[in-house]
């Protein structure tokens, strides 16, 4: 018989890991498999931990939990996750219950026509969640898309169900900084995508701030393409080109007009001052990819276990 691990990153989710189990539970139950899950405790503050101690202890055989020395993040956990899990098909669900149980059983399905390695969802609507971060979320996609050579389905989620031949090669990509939805789409393999309407969270709040979902943006256009690393190239090149330009018509008007008075001043601060803007930019840009390269090299341990059940 089959088996399949089900991987739930967790941080601060007190209040729904008591909805989020039997929900599961009560879905996974019906179906013809061995079950098993993987709860992450990501350096939560609250019970959480404590939470998956009872599930534990109340369900031995099926319930394991990873504790973390600290929050390490959502992508540790994951690959955390996967790195434990054991069964021939693998799915990442939240524990907020916004990637819908129901799923589970069609998921399962489609994996075992053979035809998919994969079955991801993808959210059609953000109904419930604040306008300008849609539109953030929007326009990331689009220059995502536009800028790498891996393409990204828009508003894709973590929540996917997946052979042991996939979460395989997952693993195989053992880099420090991990963006999983480019990973993901990164390794390839037949993907079938679900869709449906966005579910609120069934309790507590969102971990992600604004500010968070941007840095995470940006690791991605960083981790998936080198089109910042261009745009500071072709800076550099415009502004050496437009200062020799300057330095010729400087020499050809001192050779036609000796006499012409020296002005504007003003006008070669600014230019100055945008140079050096500029400058200071692309080297922003370049140090960006300089540190990924700093941290991968030291190979620190994408992730530290304090407990383990």
């Amino acid at each position: 018989m089959k088996k399949l691990s089900i991987v739930v990153p967790c941080y601060n989710e007190e209040e729904a890991l008591g909805l989020f189990y039997p929900a599961v539970k009560k879905v996974v139950d019906e179906l013809k498999l061995l079950t098993e899950y993987w709860f992450i405790n990501d350096g939560s503050s609250d019970q959480t931990l404590a939470k998956l101690k009872k599930l534990h202890q109340q369900n031995p055989d099926q319930v394991h939990y990873l504790s973390f020395s600290r929050n390490f993040g959502k992508e540790a956990a994951m690959y955390a996750g996967l790195k434990a899990a054991e069964g021939d098909y693998v799915v990442i669900m939240d524990a907020d219950l916004q990637d819908p149980p129901s799923f589970l059983p069609k998921m399962v399905a489609l994996l075992e026509t053979g035809d998919w390695d994969c079955v991801g969802t993808r959210r059609v609507d953000r109904t419930g969640e604040k306008k300008y971060r849609a539109w953030l979320s929007e326009g990331f996609y689009k220059l995502i898309n536009r800028i790498s050579d891996t393409q990204i389905v828009p508003n894709a989620r973590d929540f996917r169900m997946m052979t042991r031949k996939m979460v395989n090669a997952v693993l195989s990509m053992k880099e420090y900084s991990r963006f999983s939805k480019g990973i993901f789409s990164w390794v390839g393999f037949k993907t079938k995508f679900l869709e449906y309407h966005n579910v609120e969270r069934v309790a507590g709040e969102t971990s992600w701030s604004t500010w968070q979902l941007f840095k995470y943006a940006f690791a991605g256009i960083a981790d998936f393409s080198l089109l910042p690393l261009n745009i500071a190239v072709w800076i550099g090149s415009v502004s050496f080109i437009s200062a020799v330009l300057g330095i010729i018509f400087v020499v050809v008007r001192h050779i036609i007009n000796p006499s012409l008075a020296i002005v504007g001043w003003a006008s070669v601060v600014c230019i100055i001052l945008l140079i050096g803007g500029l400058q200071l930019l692309c080297i922003g840009i370049i140090g960006r990819y300089i540190g990924k390269i700093y941290l991968q090299v030291k190979d620190r341990p994408i992730y530290i276990v304090d407990e383990k059940a």
